[in-house]
Formats: C-alpha cells, structure tokens, sequence
C-alpha cells in the first residue's frame, strides 16, 4: 500500500496505547516526509527521546536534565539493553542531530523512509517491551508518497546505460535511449521544483498546526512522567528484571530490512571518519573519489556486472570493498564475497593505487593463481560484535595482503588514517630494524633482553597476543619501556596504550617513563609525546597513552565520542593476572537469556574492543590470563632472579604460637556472644544455640580476638625498629581489623621506645585511608612511615624496595595473592644494605597455602540474582534452549542455580532462627502458606524437577508463593550475612619459631647441607669448582650451583638464618663460603671481610698512586654483591667510567693481575 499515511494508516498507531504524544510524533514524521525528509528525521529523533524518557520512568531512572546519549547509557545500565536497539537509538539520535544541526546533512527523502523504518522498529520494540502484547504482530509498513522515487529509478536507469555503454561504445540505440532518459531526468527534477513549489504552503501550514499539537501532547507528557517521578515507590528488583527479560524478548523480534540496514551501516563508517550516504553517495549518483576526502562509495561495480556494497576510497586510493548484509543474517560466511569484489575491483586512470601505495610492482597475489586490487575487505550486519557469538555479529575484516592472514571480528571499521598507516607500515621492515637494532644504550639485564627478544619474536611469527612472565621486582616496567622504545623506533606501531588497573600504578610508571635514561640518556617522555592519566584526547602525535582500566571503559562505553578501534594498536597490559575473574563462557541457554555484559570483565570489554596487539605483563600467570594472551612466551621466575643475585631472599618465615593459636577459640552452648555488623558497625548481642570452635584460620575473618592481636603486636615491637631505615608491610584482613592493629601496634612501640617514639612510623593505608596517594608517595620515598598496615591495596604494583619485613595477619586461599604479596619485598635496596627479608606468619599462612582450587561452584556469576533466576525459570525460552549436557534444558541449569541460592539462605535463616524469635515466626508463617520447611524447599524444588521437569518446580512457586517478596523479608529478619564473633577470651605467647623443613633444628639442618655438598661434589661439575678452583668460577656455574641448592631447599638466606640460630652469629658469608664451610671446614668469614684482607695483599704487592689507590678502593666497594670476578661485573660496575678497558689504563694495565689476585685472596685455600 502506497500513500502518505492516513490517520488510520500510520506506521506507529500502536504507540497510542502508552501515550497520545509518541503516536502523534511518529504520525507528524510521517506526514512531514514528503514534504520535507529533514524535518522528518528531526521528529523521529524527538520520537527516540520520548520513547527513552517513558522507559526511564518506568524502571525508576531520576537524572537531572540528561542528554539524550546519558539517558541512553543511564538506562542501558540498569535495564541491559540489546547492543542492536542500543544502536537504532544511537543513529536516530545522531541523524536527527544532524538535521537540526547541520546546513549540508544530506537528508534526502531515501534516508528519511530508512529513518521511519528504523524508528517504527524501535517503536515495536518498545511496545513489545512494556506494552500488554510481548509478541505484538504488527501490520506491514506503509510506504508514505516519495516524490524523489522516481528521480531515482531514472538515475539508476541511466547509471545502468552508462556502464553498458562502456562495454559498447558503438551502441547507437543504447546512446539514443540514455538521451531520452537524461531528458526524463530533467523533466522530473523541474516537476519536483515545481511541485515543492506548489506545496512549500501546504508543508509550512502543517508545520505550524505539528508544532502547536506537540507543544500541547509534550506538555501532558512531561506532566505524566513528573507525576510518575514524584511517586515514592521505585520499580523492584523484579520488576526491573521482569522489564529487561521482555525488552531481550522485544529485540530478538526486531527484523531490518536491507535499505535500513545500509543505513545502521552508513552511521557505523561515518563514526569512523568515512564520509557515507547509501543514496547519495554511490556510484550511480555519480559520486567518484576525491582529494582529501575519505569516501564511502556505494554499490561499486567491479567484474562480472557485481557491485560491492561499499568502496573505501582515502582521497583517491581504494582501501577496501564492504559486504553490508542484513541484520539477521550471520556475517562472518560473507567476507568471500567482499573478497570477490577487491579482486574484481577495476581501477580508474585518476586513482592512487593501494599497491603503489605500499610500495610494491604488482597487486597481492590471493593465493589461488589470482590477485587482490584492494588491500582490505569487510563484512557487516549492522550489529555490535558480541563475543560470544562472532560469527553472527560485528566488523569483519581480513587484511588480504598475505595469504595466511585470517579473518577477524571487530568492533567497527577502521579510520581512513588508521588504513593508511596499516597499509604504509611494513611489517618486515619494522622486523628488519629490530633485529639489526642493538640493546647497549638501553641499559637493560640480559633477562630484560630475553623478554624483549620474545615479545618481537611473537610479532614477527604473526601471533596476536603474547604473556611475560616475570617475577615481582625484576623490572616489569624498565623492561616495558624498552619495548616500548624498539617498537617505537622501528615504526612497528603507531600509538600504544599502556593498561593498568589502579592510579597509583599509572604514576608509578609516569615516573619511570620521565627518568629512566634511553639513548643519549633521554628518557621516553623526552623522545615521545606520551599523554598522562586524564589525558585522553588522544592526539595524532601521541604516541604512548597512560591509563586506567577504568578510564578507558569510561571512555569507550560512556562517551559520545568513543575513540576508534584502531586508536591504538598495540596495548600493554600491566599486572594482567587481575580483573578477569568473572570472564565466563557462557552456555547456549544463557547467551539467549543473559546479557553477555554479565560474563565479562571489564579488563576483557577494554581488549576486545581495540584491533591491537596485544602484550600482558605478570608476575603469577593463572588460567584466566593464559586463556586471554596465550601460554607465556617468556618467564623469569623469582627462584632464578635470587640466584642471578637481582632480587633478594627471604628467611624461613618466624611463627608465633599463642595459647590461642594452639588451642582455637572456643563458646559454649548458651553463652552471650558479641558481633560486630560490619553493615552498620553495631555490636549486636545474641545466645549461642550451638558451641562454636575457630581454630587459627579463621582468626581475624570469622572470629576477632583483640589479645591474640595484642600478643603479636607486642612481640613485633621487640622485632622491628620503627625509627630505622627498613621498612615492614602488614597485611590485615579487614578495614576495621586494621584500625586495631595500628592502634595496638602503636602501643607497643610506645612502651618499648618511650618519649623517643615518633607516632607517624605506623600508618594504615587502605581504600578507606584519606588521600590514600599521597600516603602511598610518602611509605615510598620518605622516612616516615616504616610500617604500613594494609589489606590488599599494596599487594600488587606498588614498589618499595625498602621493605624487608612482612607481617601475615590474616589467610588468603589465592596463590595469586600469596606471591605477590611475597614480592612486595623482593627487590634490592643496596643504599640500606638489605640482603634478606624476614616473613612474620603468626596466621600460618606459609605452610597452609595449598594449590588453587580447580572446583567450580554451581553458581558461576554472582551478579546473577534471584529475580533474573526466577524470570528465567517463568521464561518459555528456558525450556528450549541448551544446558549444559545433552538431556538438559537452560531451566535445568537454572533450577539448580536457584536451589543453591535457596539453599544457602533458607538454611542460614533456620539455624538462626532460635535465637531471633521474629525470624522464627516468619519461617513458620512460610511453612504453613508452602507446604513445606523453608529449610527443605530446594530438595522440594530438586525432586519435583527430577520427578516432572524444572516446569513443575517453576508452577509450584508461581502458585504456592510470593518467593522474592517472602525472601527480602527473610533477609531482612536474618541481617547482615558476615558478623565476625568479638572473643574476649586471654591470650599469650608460648613460642616463637622458624621451620627447617623435616628438620626440628638449626644445626640438623646445617648437618644435612653438609652431607648434600659432599654428595654432589662428585655429581655437579660446577659445585667441585666452588670446592676446587673457585677463581675460575663462572656465573653461569653459580647460577647453577644456586638453583641445585635452592631446589633441595637450601637457599643462602636459609642457610645464614640456620647459621645465626645454631652460633649466634650474623655472618653475611656468601653461598660459596657456605658451601666450602661444609666441604672442607673452611672457617666461616663475612664477605667484607674476606674483602679487605685480599685487598691488603694488592696494596702490598705495587707501589700504587693516590688516584689508583682510590680508583682500588672503588673497586673493592662494588664487591659487596659479587662473587665472580671478571670483566662482565667490572664492565657493569664502571659502566660510567669507561668500563674494563679505562680502568685497566688507570692502574696501569695491571688489572688482569688485580682481578687474578682478588679471586685468589677471596679464596686462599684450595682442596687438596
């Protein structure tokens, strides 16, 4: 049916149904289209607006005079809309801007009839979601009068002659009728000016009478949300859920046909930066490539009378053909035919071809015997990558250059400059560069170089991501800027974001961006633009951006202006092990139910949106990072770097026993207990039905006991030295446990130091602390604190070599956390001498620590909630789609999830119910109305399922309860579900000790090295060097005579810990002088001093001068990490001064001999 829409015609008629203003602002659109197709699309922006207005009140949303694109995203964030209705809006709002906005928006009365249908199925989407018709059938479109149709039809007449006459230039009938029709086209263009002539009148009086109607309707409208806004009551959570549930049902029946597509896709390459416009813009029109304009030119021909839906042109060169399909159709299956087109693409005498672009003599050859014209193809429906279902959505792209490059989904498209730079970069000159450049001037540890080489390995064998592994303290972020450097230098990448997940840690490698020296000691900030936290405009000549996690999904999914997917093309991942713990592979049955948001980590939402490389950076790789970059192409473990001597050991860890430790925490039945709600802070007082007993575990966590606390901090205070150079880290298991220890702590200190204590050596840093930044900068660099308390903030990231004690006062189960809390003591810090760290474990947490544990709860996503459980369980479309096993449907999977969640809280509200005899009455009042015990409601539930299907458990609950009302008031009876018992029973210390492993004592351990050294003498060719020659030494011997001790655990640090306990004496001996103690009993020296007795006897041997005396005793200061004398340490040491080579010249050409004699009087005696 044709004809400008009656008022029994309109196309949005339904919309009366919710409000007489949404139906008259679709009808008004409609019979302004003829007229004016700008207008049109200015009315259906307003009628987006209204339609996301009405939805806002209903689900409870308050702003404050919000835009549009806030009040889109405010609602996207509660109700989980559908990325493809999120992006009908999001065009109808940009189109519409652009009508009111812009003199040259090109609306013509082809986009306006796209516009209306696009608009009528969000209006349909609407109805479906919240009107009394979830599967609302409605009538087909109307098509209103389109005076410019038959314009178009001769334009594509002629189009069609044209290139006929291309191919037959001596065609004088196709000549003489493309005369004809070029006059029709004439004749049609002067009736349309007429005709707009005719009815400017007409248009300009229905405008008027439009305007007034809506003025009136738009007042009553406001004035119905205003009421609405001014209700008390919000929607509830089911509500809420019940809404987004149909509005997922509502967009699975959106249907686009392929004009209405183009247009969704016409909006996508214009947000990239291609100029776009399906009718206006294409071949047919006339439209051709230009100079420094980045067009999108519709239905190109190419060979064999095919056109592709899309040519790419930058300024005159051709970059890539697109296959638009529909919105239901899947994408992935139709990049070959984008491929079609770019090897049939024929290029014009005008155009820049890509090819020559690159540098090359000849097209890419495809790989079946033919060649590719164009670099690049696509395949796009219009909608939204979403990852777990690729091949049904998003950007496809395949860079046709090699052959093995496969497809890939994105995003969106890339920018015109973003094509360009790929198609100039070459790839294999980049790779050339890095292989030939050097890494001298880096400054850079072999293993730092290792890694570097590893990452550029991974790129030039093609793969996407890479993982290094590298222990806490090794120089992640020194190592990184190197990178950063070489791949910058080369030109391998255009612009990197660096990803972390915490400001403090983006500051932190400001820093080391802004000091660390690089060549002709400049540091990166000095060499490239790099644009800091909050800076994120992103500009050309940025090359290194900064930012967090946060920031970025702020600015990504949040923002008017998200930036493009080829803003950066590659990103470093910092401390990449955290937020992918809720990433989750979702079964078909919850793909059709859920929001896929659900199962993402942010982390992930950021990575997947950019068309980068990309490189994560780690010191405890887990299944979740692996799964995301890849098995590790590079690891440098902490056992090793303690053997290279770059990072520092710790001592067996120190246990406290108390007598509570020992024996747990016990209540008996019927005692008064106090709880702290950790909701309020209140102390609530209650009768024990049941004794309890908390053994060490939960000490700190589910039982508090302040003496147990005060026993340990008193014994710290003997311990540590607030007033020194070190520093110590405690790690506390809550906000509120912490603020006890530092009190406690504080006391301590003040009856051990008196009026010499200074309060600001202990200071708490957590989330909670008052600028918790500046605290962090102050624990780092200045004297004051020594001690910081904490819970998990400084236990990734944060470097402070100064520490080298670690207090454990509470559990954790996550290895993850365990090492890197560890490494928050592992670096270096020669300028205090450090050369242990000392572990303080009152919890025990060292010896219980087991393995992570591999079992998976049945209720994978805690964001899932009972209300989502229960729709789905009421929901049809359970029963059809997949569990998880074969003889399952999604509403098993989902009665099973409901039934732990029942489980956990009808069975807690019953053991407590005795003692909170408001509780008890509500339980009993629900097992009268169900039939059943509260506590015994999921086996209820279970068996009916079993014995009937998950349908009868779902018509059970629908007929027998109120469940999600009944539950909240069980919740709120029950309070608050963690309330740590306060113990007020006595404490006090019994032992202090350290673990030898099997061994009970000091010196049965010491003996048992003993017989292991003597053993392997005859076993390990570099242990009989340590024996035997111990100055021709290598490091690679040592670092292997290292790792075999440390593997039979006997690590130097507990090796000097046994020997202080056993003698008590500190000796700073050195892993050779251990060892050559035990195998020939040889006395046991400090290092330092078996330093300067072998320098005493170079002095005596040469008549040295002042300088070479001085230049000697530099010499000998160096020594106090090293054990091998060669010209690597002395290169290393004097890298300043012009290395071994200067040096030698200073004393003389004498330093062979100097060395020669320094190893010989390290190590005087030889084995017999």
């Amino acid at each position: 049916m044709t004809g400008t829409p009656g008022a029994g015609q309109t196309n949005f008629a339904f919309l009366a149904d919710h409000s007489p203003l949404l139906a008259e602002l679709g009808a008004t659109a409609e019979r302004l289209f003829p007229f004016d197709p700008a207008s049109c699309v200015l009315k259906l922006r307003l009628l987006a607006e209204a339609l996301m207005q009405d939805v806002a009140s209903r689900i409870g949303l308050r702003l404050q005079q919000p835009t549009q694109a806030e009040l889109l995203r405010a609602v996207d964030q509660r109700l989980g809309l559908d990325p493809q209705v999120r992006q009908m809006f999001h065009l109808l709002r940009v189109r519409g801007n652009e009508a009111a906005h812009q003199a040259d928006h090109g609306i013509r009365h082809r986009e306006g009839l796209e516009a209306l249908k696009v608009a009528r199925e969000v209006a349909l989407w609407f109805h479906r979601s919240f009107g009394p018709q979830p599967d609302y059938k409605p009538g087909p479109f109307i098509l209103p009068d389109d005076p410019s149709q038959r314009l178009v039809d001769l334009q594509q007449q002629i189009t069609t002659l044209k290139q006929d006459l291309q191919q037959a230039q001596t065609d004088q009938a196709a000549k003489a009728e493309l005369a004809v029709l070029l006059t029709e086209q004439a004749s049609q263009e002067r009736a349309l000016a007429e005709r707009a002539s005719e009815e400017r009148d007409i248009y300009e009086s229905l405008a008027d009478e439009a305007s007034a109607r809506y003025a009136a309707l738009k007042a009553e409208f406001d004035a119905r949300l205003q009421a609405a806004s001014a209700q008390p009551a919000t929607p509830s959570a089911q509500d809420i859920q019940r809404f987004s549930q149909r509005a997922a049902q509502a967009a699975q029946q959106v249907t686009m046909d392929e004009a209405a597509t183009r247009l969704l896709i016409d909006q996508m390459l214009k947000d990239a930066g291609w100029e776009a416009d399906t009718p206006g813009l294409s071949h047919a029109s006339g439209a051709r490539p230009e100079r420094h304009r980045n067009l999108a030119i519709a239905e190109w021909p190419t060979e064999g009378k095919q056109s592709a839906d899309y040519l790419l042109f930058a300024g005159l060169t051709p970059l890539a053909a697109v296959e638009a399909k529909r919105l239901n159709v899947n994408v992935a299956g139709k990049i070959a035919q984008a491929e079609r087109y770019a090897r049939g693409f024929r290029a014009g005498d005008d155009h820049d071809l890509a090819w020559r672009v690159e540098g090359r003599q000849a097209p890419w050859p495809d790989g079946q015997g033919g060649h590719f014209n164009l670099p690049f193809a696509y395949s796009c429906n219009g909608r939204p990558l979403i990852r777990q279902s690729p091949e049904a959505s998003g950007t496809w792209f395949r860079d046709l250059r090699h052959p093995a490059n496969l497809a890939r989904p994105l995003q969106g498209f890339h920018t015109p400059d973003g094509l360009l730079d790929l198609l100039r970069r070459s790839k294999g000159e980049a790779e050339a560069r890095l292989q030939q450049e050097g890494f001298a001037y880096l400054g850079l540890r072999d293993y730092q170089q290792k890694a570097i080489g590893a990452v550029e390995s991974a790129l030039a064998a093609g793969q996407g991501s890479c993982l290094l592994a590298m222990a806490t303290g090794t120089g992640k972020t020194r190592t990184i800027i190197g990178l950063i450097y070489r791949l910058l230098k080369a030109e391998r990448f255009r612009r990197i974001l660096f990803l972390v997940d915490r400001t403090a840690l983006g500051d932190q490698a400001l820093d080391v961006f802004n000091e660390a020296p690089l060549e002709q000691s400049q540091p990166l900030s000095k060499i490239y633009n790099i644009a800091e936290l909050g800076d994120m405009a992103a500009e050309a000549e940025t090359r290194v951006q900064v930012a967090t996690v946060q920031a970025m999904v702020k600015r990504i999914f949040a923002s008017d202006s998200p930036p493009a997917v080829d803003a950066f093309d590659c990103l470093i991942v910092d401390e990449a092990h955290r937020g992918y713990t809720l990433d989750q592979d979702m079964t078909d049955g919850e793909l059709a139910l859920r929001d896929q948001a659900q199962y993402l980590s942010t982390y992930r939402r950021v990575l997947d949106y950019f068309d980068a490389f990309k490189v994560g950076l780690t010191a405890t790789p887990a299944r979740h990072t692996t799964e995301i970059f890849g098995r590790p192409v590079f690891t440098y473990s902490y056992r090793e770097a303690v053997a290279d001597d770059w990072l520092i050991d710790h001592e067996p860890p120190v246990r406290y026993h108390t007598l509570l430790s020992q024996h747990g925490i016990h209540f008996d039945s019927g005692q008064q207990v106090e709880a702290i709600n950790l909701g309020t802070g209140e102390i609530e007082t209650a009768e024990l039905d049941d004794e309890l007993h908390f053994e060490l575990e939960s000490f700190n966590r589910r039982v508090i006991n302040e003496d147990f606390n005060r026993v340990i901090c008193e014994q710290l205070a003997q311990e540590l030295d607030p007033m020194g150079e070190e520093k110590t880290l405690i790690f506390c298991a809550s906000d509120a446990h912490a603020d006890m220890v530092k009190r406690l702590l504080g006391e301590a200190f003040k009856a051990m130091h008196g009026d010499q204590y200074n309060q600001a050596a202990v200071e708490k840093i957590t989330g909670a602390s008052d600028k918790v930044d500046q605290l962090i900068r102050r624990y780092k660099n200045e004297r004051f604190p020594t001690v910081a308390i904490t819970v998990d903030l400084l236990t990734t990231g944060i470097d402070v070599p100064a520490i080298c004690d670690l207090v454990f006062m509470r559990r954790v189960k996550s290895r993850i956390l365990y090492e890197q809390m560890i490494g928050r003591a592992t670096r270096r810090c020669d300028d205090i001498g450090k050369t242990v760290f000392r572990i303080y474990d009152p919890v025990d947490l060292y010896a219980s620590l087991q393995a992570v544990n591999t079992m998976q709860p049945l209720v994978k996503d805690p964001k899932v909630t009972l209300e989502q459980l229960l729709d789905e369980l009421n929901n049809p479309a359970s029963y059809q789609a997949p569990g998880s096993a074969p003889e399952r449907s999604h509403a098993h999977e989902v009665l099973d999830q409901l039934n732990q969640k029942l489980m956990r809280l009808l069975r807690d509200a019953a053991h407590k119910a005795e003692k909170k005899p408001a509780l008890k009455e509500k339980l009993e009042q629900l097992e009268q109305q169900w039939g059943v015990a509260p506590q015994n409601l999921h086996r209820h539930l279970h068996q009916l399922g079993q014995e009937s299907g998950p349908a009868a458990a779902a018509d059970f609950l629908r007929h027998n309860t109120r469940l999600l009302l009944q539950l909240a008031e069980v919740q709120q009876l029950l309070g608050s579900a963690y309330m740590p018992l306060i113990s007020p029973h006595a404490d006090k210390l019994m032992e202090r000790t350290q673990s030898w492993g099997v061994y009970a004592r000091p010196e049965d351990y010491l003996d048992s090295f003993a017989r292991f050294v003597r053993e392997q003498v005859n076993q390990s060719l570099a242990m009989a060097t340590v024996v035997n020659r111990p100055r021709d030494l290598t490091r690679e011997q040592l670092k292997e005579v290292r790792l075999l001790l440390d593997g039979a655990g006997y690590s130097e640090a507990r090796l000097k810990a046994a020997w202080r306990n056993h003698s008590n004496q500190d000796i700073a001996a050195g892993v050779i002088a251990y060892i050559r103690q035990a195998a020939l009993g040889e006395a046991l020296l400090p290092f330092d001093q078996r330093v300067t007795q072998a320098m005493q006897k170079i002095y005596t041997r040469h008549p040295w001068t002042p300088v070479q005396r001085k230049w000697l005793d530099r010499l000998a200061r160096q020594l106090t990490h090293e054990l091998v004398i060669d010209h690597a340490f002395v290169n290393t040491a004097f890298a300043n001064d012009g290395g071994a080579k200067q040096l030698d010249k200073l004393l003389g050409g004498q330093l062979e001999q100097v060395m020669h004699a320094l190893a010989d009087g390290l190590w005087p005696q030889a084995a017999a």
